[in-house]
């Protein structure tokens, strides 16, 4: 199984490049009819919020809504997609960014919670838990 890089979904996604977008249609076409999925790494589905929501300029709603539609491709397989189902429904409800509301899931699949976190919005993601003084405190 080939693996996806983020510009080849942002091109997917964007068509701001004609000939890009051929081509990766092409790669599309014949994954499909050899019927074999395309791997997206669990750091490429981050990227592409990230991409999305700050070069883009794209609403959050929006974000997760591509992100959700893709998921559902069977063309593709994500690597981690329960976590990142779940983060996005996290990430749908949250001041936290998607980033953090993955490393959560990402923890909490693997068996380690809470993830500690400085970062007060992301301390609000079932999971996560803030580290203050009085955490470590003697």
């Amino acid at each position: 199984m080939a693996a996806l890089d983020t510009n080849v979904l942002v091109r997917f996604l964007v068509q701001d490049d004609p000939l890009q977008l051929a081509i990766v249609r092409r790669l599309f076409e014949r994954s499909a009819q050899a019927q074999e999925a395309l791997f997206v790494p669990v750091t490429v589905a981050l990227e592409l919020e990230w991409v999305l929501r700050s070069n883009f300029k794209r609403p959050k709603d929006e974000v997760i809504d591509v992100l959700s539609r893709l998921l559902a491709v069977t063309e593709l397989s994500f690597e981690s997609e329960f976590a990142i189902e779940v983060a996005l429904d996290a990430y749908h409800g949250s001041s936290a960014d998607f980033s953090d509301c993955l490393h959560v899931q990402l923890a909490r699949l693997a068996g380690h919670a809470p993830l500690w976190t400085l970062d007060a919005k992301a301390s609000k993601v079932a999971g996560a838990a803030q580290l203050t003084a009085a955490t470590v405190a003697d």
